[in-house]
């Protein structure tokens, strides 16, 4: 299943994170943990903020991995869907309301 995520740092909160950030490597800021994948992140450093799209086969793992960053950040996660499935989904809507 995947998720988009979005992130909103506290300004009192950024130069920490930014420290954590920065004394990651590569190989650790793509290592979401066991059963989770960072389809992708893009970052607005200009706000502090932030979103992904992660894919995960276990929500609970998915959570996991963002409780690393939670105490330093609020974050927003929400089910999405690719086209594909959003138009067998359009279909099925529309079938069901007669249209």
């Amino acid at each position: 299943m995947k998720f988009a995520v979005t992130w909103q740092i506290n300004q009192d909160k950024w130069f920490d994170v930014l420290k954590v950030w920065t004394s990651m490597s590569a190989a650790e800021r793509a290592d979401a943990g066991e059963g989770v994948k960072i389809v992708g992140r893009w970052h607005n450093t200009a706000t502090r903020g932030g979103v992904a799209i992660m894919e995960a086969s276990d929500t609970a793992k998915l959570y996991r991995y963002l409780g690393r960053w939670n105490p330093h950040m609020d974050m927003n996660v929400v089910p999405v869907i690719e086209d594909e499935e959003s138009a067998a989904l359009a279909k099925a809507t529309l079938a069901d309301h007669g249209k």
